[in-house]
């Protein structure tokens, strides 16, 4: 009575601490989802499962008990399904541990986890069998015969010791959790084994004493899966995944096996089976590495594929980016194949990252992949260099890639629609062919050539590459290099072309121009090197230097007694430098000269830009008493409400209007309205045609003096344009019949002839006062009504000697 009565408290122990165990793995699951839930359910399974099997077996004990040799064939049977009871609830928990994210992650990790452990399990029940078996028989008298209930759990606590080693060995969870729920799923294999040796053959002590075990083991497993979940495991590393997992039971059993022969044992079915059971288990581990590997080369040949394709490929636009051009030409083009490169750059796309931000740069440099990949032809390739500048290759002949380049002009030029407004701009081509060059790198350097070429002359256009280019890029960069030092070395200078009142041909002014004389270079145009300037920054210094130098001269002919005014050109970059009027006034006041004396010129350049900007700019300037005039009129850029806004004192009429200039025609006054939109290069208004008889030079010269301006017309180079512009009432010219830009000593002697004793009276003239007579718009002074200087706050920093820019008639034609 005393196994029966222990029996049955312990299996109602068991049983109740069992089911306590199964509700507390059941509430732990439901609180999880996904493969967290799944895998706690199964070790709420394999608990019951245990608790079941627990039970019956204490069940079996206390039958058996009273009568326990005597009922040797039942325990056996009974052992039988108790050792399937315990292989299945073994097994059931192992399986939820492999479940879990943090121990496992995927069913890929748990299957591989799944063979290692079975290379271990039948590592440990190879030796296990090699212990009992005859002549090691380590159990002795003791040693259990053979019974398969116990063969069955001896297996599944092997296997449980495997799983539990892969696991904790290689879980990316909390280590310390690993162990005690291993722990707790081997004590239960372990207790199924003792429950199936005392029932065998053990005893029912042994019986008992697994069956009160049981539970604790339990309990741990529920104390150590209540834990929070971390995330799941990555996937394995097949590079750096160890093997100890393979060597040291094969080892294990090597060592074992032949200890066993040598003390005279027999390698009887039982060794065989499970010899063999090990080998099928590494074959297929080893199958599973193989196919791992073979996975991992694919995907390393597929990534460095997919970065191979980065690294020629722009990120933003999609199209192929240098490299990838460099890779197409060195790969695609054949001796003997027509191929053209063309060399493509957006024309003001500085502007839109300035004034829109890079947001819409970015959002038109992908608009304009976007065009280019629609209007190509199979087998082009489009690439985006750098910036705004694109390129296109393309399979064909020098002209049909010029016929392909004009359609993408007009492609390109179209207006590009964004969330902020339209953006409008240009684009430059150069076109080069694969003739030409000698290698692929040559290939790229003509065709930036002629794209460079093609900015030169106006930008918006096409240009096919041409071996003068080369030369003018060399003389370019080294005009680029040597204008940065021009003014230190002395070899700048001013040039002034004289402005005379008509009819008398007197000088009463002079425009200053900026002459460049390089010892090895000669003498370089300012249409050359004047564009350079203002592209590389150098505008501002050398408009310094040449407002300081007329002002110099000004003051001397002032101070010798010339009733005269002088000129000077300003680019737009000077002109909306906020730091440009005081640079203006401290120049009239270091070198003294009268602020009315000093007259600005203005393109109509500048008035395209930002007319509120020009107009505040213009206002500070008239303030300190410098006068402005508005030069090159007539080329586009200006209207009427333009002029009426714009404070200015003169008007310079531009030597196309004034070449169309024809005497005896009609000169009855023309309607206004002509200029109401802008005039252009032919002289034709926007709104109206150029009158019947009349000459356009009439019609401006009438427009400016009711404006209230005074009126200079330029270029004229003939007696019949002067006539022209006299008989339109126009007082002052400028051009080559009245003398080119000459030294500043050539025009003090005409100076000089034009004061001398035997000058008339009437020829003479002051300019700063100097009447309109024709009608003017109220408030707005003639070339000589000026407003006193505005009075500064506070005095600016002292004039310093440093740059200008050459005629405005010189920037426009560059």
């Amino acid at each position: 009575m005393h196994f029966g009565t222990g029996a049955a408290l312990a299996a109602a122990a068991g049983t109740l601490a069992a089911a306590v165990v199964t509700v507390l793995l059941v509430s732990s699951a439901r609180a999880r989802v996904g493969a967290a839930r799944q895998a706690h359910l199964m070790l709420a399974i394999g608990s019951a499962l245990a608790a079941l099997t627990t039970a019956v077996a204490l069940v079996g004990v206390l039958t058996f008990a009273e009568s326990w040799s005597h009922h040797q064939p039942a325990r056996t049977t009974f052992a039988i399904g108790i050792g399937i009871g315990t292989a299945i609830s073994a097994g059931v928990l192992c399986t939820g541990l492999l479940r879990l994210p943090w121990a496992a992650g995927t069913r890929r990790i748990a299957g591989r986890h799944l063979l290692d452990a079975l290379v271990i399990a039948f590592a440990i029940w190879f030796v296990g069998w090699v212990l009992i078996s005859p002549p090691a028989s380590i159990f002795g008298a003791q040693t259990p015969r053979p019974c398969v209930g116990l063969f069955v759990a001896s297996g599944a606590a092997a296997l449980a010791v495997g799983i539990v080693v892969i696991v904790t060995m290689r879980g990316a969870g909390s280590r310390l959790r690993l162990l005690f729920m291993g722990c707790g799923a081997v004590s239960v294999a372990a207790c199924g084994v003792g429950l199936t040796a005392g029932l065998c053959q053990g005893g029912p002590g042994l019986a008992t004493l697994s069956g009160v075990v049981m539970p604790i083991a339990l309990m741990v497993v529920a104390f150590a899966g209540r834990g929070v979940d971390t995330e799941a495991i990555a996937e394995l590393d097949v590079i750096r995944r160890g093997t100890s997992y393979a060597f040291v039971p094969m080892f294990a059993m090597a060592f074992a096996g032949m200890l066993h022969v040598m003390a005279g044992g027999q390698i009887t079915a039982m060794g065989i089976a499970l010899g063999s059971l090990e080998g099928f288990a590494l074959v297929a581990r080893q199958f599973v590495a193989l196919r791992d590997v073979r996975n991992y080369a694919i995907r390393l040949e597929e990534r460095e594929a997919h970065f191979k394709e980065l690294a020629h490929t722009d990120p933003l636009t999609g199209l192929a980016n240098r490299r990838g051009l460099l890779r197409a030409l060195a790969e695609e083009v054949e001796p003997g194949k027509p191929c053209v490169l063309l060399g493509l750059d957006l024309d003001g796309f500085k502007n839109v990252n300035d004034m829109r931000g890079h947001d819409v740069g970015d959002d038109v440099l992908v608009e304009v992949g976007q065009r280019l990949r629609m209007n190509l032809r199979p087998g082009d390739v489009a690439a985006r260099l750098g910036g705004d500048e694109f390129a296109v290759l393309m399979w064909a002949r020098p002209h049909e890639a010029q016929g392909a380049a004009e359609r993408l002009l007009g492609v390109l030029n179209k207006p590009y629609e964004q969330t902020s407004g339209r953006v409008f701009l240009s684009v430059s081509i150069g076109v080069a062919g694969a003739d030409t060059a000698s290698d692929d790198a040559t290939l790229l350097q003509h065709a930036d050539l002629a794209l460079r070429y093609a900015k030169q002359r106006g930008k918006n256009r096409v240009e096919r590459y041409h071996a003068s280019y080369d030369h003018l890029l060399r003389r370019r960069t080294t005009v680029e290099h040597e204008l940065g030092g021009a003014i230190e070395r002395g070899e700048l200078h001013l040039a002034f072309q004289p402005v005379v009142i008509m009819p008398s041909v007197r000088p009463v002014g002079a425009e200053a121009l900026l002459r460049w004389h390089h010892p090895e270079l000669g003498t370089v145009r300012p249409d050359e090197f004047i564009p350079i300037a203002e592209e590389g920054g150098m505008i501002a210094k050398l408009g310094a230097w040449v407002l300081h130098q007329a002002c110099h001269q000004l003051s001397r002919w002032l101070a010798d007694g010339h009733d005269v005014w002088v000129s000077v050109n300003v680019s737009p970059r000077e002109l909306h430098a906020p730091e440009y009027v005081d640079q203006v006034a401290d120049a009239l006041r270091a070198h003294r000269v009268p602020p009315q004396r000093l007259v600005l010129e203005v393109t109509e350049q500048a008035v395209a830009i930002d007319l509120d900007e020009l107009i505040k700019r213009l206002r500070a300037l008239r303030a300190i008493g410098v006068r402005i005039a508005l030069d090159d009129f007539g080329t586009g850029y200006s209207s009427l409400g333009q002029l009426r806004r714009l404070p200015i004192d003169i008007l310079k009429i531009d030597h196309s209007l004034v070449a169309e200039s024809e005497p005896g025609d009609d000169h009855g006054f023309a309607p206004l309205v002509i200029l109401a939109g802008g005039l252009d290069p032919t002289g034709r208004g926007k709104a109206a045609a150029r009158p019947q008889g009349g000459p356009l030079v009439d019609i401006v010269v009438r427009l400016g003096h009711r404006l209230g301006l005074e009126v200079i017309a330029e270029g004229v180079t003939n007696p019949r344009e002067q006539a022209a512009v006299i008989e339109a009432g126009c007082r002052f010219g400028q051009g080559q019949l009245f003398g080119w830009g000459v030294p500043a000593e050539h025009l003090e002697a005409m100076l000089d002839a034009a004061t001398s004793p035997g000058a008339r009276p009437d020829q003479k003239i002051k300019t700063d006062k100097a009447r309109v007579t024709n009608e003017r718009i109220p408030d707005r002074p003639a070339c000589g009504e000026l407003a006193p200087p505005a009075q500064r706050e506070a005095a600016t920093p002292a004039a310093q000697d440093v740059g200008s820019v050459d005629s405005s008639r010189e920037i426009r034609q560059s």
